[in-house]
């Protein structure tokens, strides 16, 4: 076993396996206004085929959460990483499904995209100005836990009528066109346009 001094040089992780992921918030600008790039996912994919969502996915290992973004957004939009200027970090969250994710804010100078084909199916480009003046529609899912029938209530105090803490968690949605914008890609463009709205009221 090793000695407790181990914990003097050693970096705190979030307890538990998590699946770890990286998106990037990119800003194009065109006809003079400023525009989210998003993608429509493949149909052909395994998770989430069709969703809209923002570029990014998987953090490899020893990989860090910025070198995923840079790294996915190149391979599914065909930029080079010379085109993106990195402007830095949001908040990270973890989710209630056993995931962490990472988002960027990123500016490119153009919108000749390439996408890759095996990973997105067409690009959508949102005027931040919608995000802005639409709030999104919210809806909230209950996340309170169920028990199995072979949960061992008799290792808890007061077993079945332990007071188990209930939860929800809300559900963001925003319709733009003939396309709906939600779930973790929805909650951190809305975290996104909260922010610029904060520093926009700061500013005066």
């Amino acid at each position: 076993m090793k000695s407790i001094d181990m914990f003097k040089s050693r970096k705190p992780k979030v307890l538990g396996k998590r699946r770890e992921y990286s998106v990037m918030l990119l800003i194009t600008e065109i006809e003079g206004e400023e525009h989210l790039v998003l993608e429509k996912r493949a149909s052909t994919l395994k998770s989430q085929p069709g969703d809209i969502c923002l570029p990014g996915g998987s953090i490899d290992p020893g990989e860090s959460p910025v070198e995923a973004s840079l790294r996915e957004t190149m391979e599914e939009l065909g930029v080079n990483k010379e085109e993106i200027e990195l402007i830095g970090p949001m908040d990270y969250f973890i989710s209630p499904y056993g995931q962490t994710m990472y988002p960027f804010v990123a500016r490119i100078s153009h919108a000749d995209f390439q996408p890759n084909p095996d990973e997105v199916d067409r690009l959508i480009l949102v005027p931040l100005s919608f995000f802005e003046k639409n709030s999104p529609l919210i809806y909230e899912i209950d996340m309170t836990a169920k028990m199995g029938e072979d949960f061992p209530y008799h290792l808890i105090e007061n077993g079945k009528d332990y007071p188990f803490r209930k939860a929800t968690n809300k559900q963001y949605f925003y319709k733009y066109g003939d396309i709906v914008i939600w779930g973790f890609t929805a909650q951190i463009v809305k975290s996104f346009i909260d922010l610029l709205k904060e520093e926009e009221h700061e500013e005066f």
